[in-house]
């Protein structure tokens, strides 16, 4: 990693500070030579492998862990976004109650933003402005000088992710025309679509320069640096990208200008089977970045518990969809209690209304009680191990992208069959890599698969009995645990609570946002669309830019609902 902070703290552009020395060693040219390879310059420009940087781009996907800054990524903001869309909540509210305190995660049980000095749902921010940023651009730099056209083409694909998930989590509190002019002390915001224009570019680019052959492309190289991502697979990275245009397309679904051809077209190029998925990879051993965020090394999910709304999901609870049928993937999702079923929380009541026996075990295999990290991972399941693979984009979940434009197309047959695929995939992904610790009885078999399958309250027998409803929900629980930004941009669209015109209820059938009484008090009776930008940047210097998105008012203080107001991409 080649960070370097800024004085002053505003470390999301963090200079590269190229000073040449003049050295004047009384015209003794011979000796000049032998001191300047004795004591090298540490302000001159120092050119690295390119393969050297790529690993900490990858790991700032998730959360990077180095002495200049640790836990930058989604995962961190995904233990607070995940409570908005009800994927978990607090373990206990007794223990956290809500208040206006700025460190208080039980805040955004009820669907509040982040108050005061704090630095919550800052993560990805710091993930692009900084774990990417400027080391991002000199990857991409340097690959160019060298003829490396894919690390080229990789620094382009990252790049684009990184526009469409800030864009969605901040809105236009985004800094784009201007975001690595190091000549800058204050930033200048730009609008949400611009954001997405700028992915869509960098997504070209980068299909471009991946699909060079020339120079000095190398899958084996390539793959020094992404070890743990594609392992030097450019067609993989191509289906990325993709991927991302996909995503791209489909989250602006409220606007007149909203293409099913488009995310059509992207899907099919997008990835297909599981082989194709792109997951983060852990190597596990005694160092943070070594490990899964969500792991026992790492600590940070002690707290949350799943929700009653996921729970109920998985054991055919909900009241419209899937009612009465037991979800084969459950086993490997959530935990069980000590009654053998599952149960889950209403995030902003913790242990309110759950007997002892109902409460279920922690994500790590512990008592519900438990916060602390166990001494090992034999309880561990899922995304909740050390080294499991942290799904970034799924053949799954283009499929369900795929089935939500054929279906708003009209095209009902290719949505089912999009929508039947989505969720084999789903399953099979599953089976395939996080049975680790699932109770032997509770494996899923070929045949508890194909009846799911073949359940006609899952699955429609005719294209006409296929809802929004199914489709959404269906992607909701494929996306459990992982994808909670991207599961975020969905609800948004669907304003949490917006009817499926077919069912004549909840597209989000059954989902409850916090009552009017219950929601954060800053909220004003509104629910939540948007995340500030990074205290210790923005709020310190940026003032102006602020001042004219609404986060602060004319006197320069915050706007305690800021966080209600609706994002462009899902407006109409």
């Amino acid at each position: 990693m080649i960070n370097s902070k800024l004085n002053n703290m505003k470390f999301k552009f963090f200079k590269y500070i190229y000073a040449a020395g003049v050295l004047s060693l009384l015209g003794l040219t011979g000796c000049q030579k032998k001191l300047d390879d004795a004591y090298k310059n540490p302000n001159a420009p120092v050119v690295v492998p390119v393969e050297t940087l790529l690993p900490s781009l990858i790991g700032s996907i998730i959360g990077s862990s180095a002495a200049a800054g640790s836990a930058y990524g989604i995962a961190g903001d995904a233990l607070l976004i995940g409570r908005y869309v009800q994927y978990w909540g607090t373990y206990s509210n007794t223990v956290a109650p809500v208040s206006l305190s700025i460190s208080n995660a039980s805040n955004y049980d009820v669907m509040g933003g982040t108050v005061g000095s704090s630095d919550n749902l800052g993560s990805l921010w710091a993930a692009f402005y900084f774990g990417h940023g400027a080391n991002l651009n000199r990857m991409v730099q340097w690959a160019a000088a060298d003829q490396k056209w894919d690390y080229v083409g990789v620094g382009r694909a990252l790049r684009a992710w990184g526009w469409l998930e800030l864009a969605n989590e901040y809105a236009d509190a985004i800094i784009v025309k201007e975001a690595f002019d190091a000549s800058r002390q204050q930033f200048d915001y730009d609008p949400q679509s611009l954001a997405y224009d700028s992915c869509r570019a960098a997504c070209y680019d980068a299909i471009s320069y991946l699909s060079r052959t020339d120079g000095k492309v190398s899958q084996a190289n390539l793959a020094i640096g992404d070890a743990y991502f594609y392992n030097g697979d450019v067609n993989k990275w191509k289906k990325f990208v993709y991927g991302i245009l996909a995503r791209s397309y489909a989250y602006v679904s409220n606007k007149s200008s909203y293409s099913a051809d488009s995310v059509i077209k992207y899907c099919n190029l997008a990835m297909t089977s599981n082989a194709d998925n792109a997951t983060c990879k852990f190597a596990g051993g005694l160092l943070s970045g070594q490990n899964s965020y969500f792991g026992i090394l790492r600590g940070n999910v002690g707290t949350i518990r799943q929700s009653q709304y996921i729970a109920n999901l998985l054991t055919g609870n909900n009241s419209t969809a899937f009612t009465g049928v037991a979800d084969p993937r459950a086993f490997y999702l959530l935990r069980e209690n000590t009654n053998g079923t599952i149960k889950g929380i209403v995030p902003w009541s913790g242990l309110a209304g759950l007997s002892t026996a109902d409460q279920p075990s922690n994500f790590w295999g512990g008592a519900y009680t438990a916060t602390v990290s166990p001494s090992n991972e034999n309880g561990c399941r899922y995304l909740f191990r050390n080294t499991a693979e942290f799904p970034i984009m799924t053949a799954s979940e283009m499929q369900f992208l795929l089935a939500e434009a054929a279906y708003r197309k009209g095209d009902k047959a290719t949505a089912l069959t999009a929508y039947t695929n989505a969720i084999s995939l789903n399953i099979d992904m599953l089976r395939n890599n996080y049975a680790t610790n699932v109770p032997t009885a509770n494996l899923i078999t070929d045949a508890n698969k194909a009846a799911y399958l073949s359940n006609t309250l899952v699955v429609p027998t005719s294209p006409s009995g296929l809802t929004l409803t199914q489709i959404m929900l269906q992607k909701y629980i494929a996306l459990y645990g992982w994808g909670v930004q991207e599961t975020w941009a969905d609800m948004r669209r669907f304003h949490y609570t917006d009817m499926d015109p077919v069912t004549g209820k909840q597209v989000y059938a059954d989902f409850t946002p916090p009552p009017t009484g219950t929601l954060f008090s800053n909220n004003n009776g509104k629910y939540v669309y948007r995340c500030r930008p990074r205290y210790n940047s923005e709020f310190l210097y940026d003032i102006p830019s602020l001042t004219k998105v609404g986060a602060l008012d004319g006197g320069g203080s915050q706007v305690p609902d800021y966080h209600t107001q609706e994002c462009w991409f899902s407006l109409k």
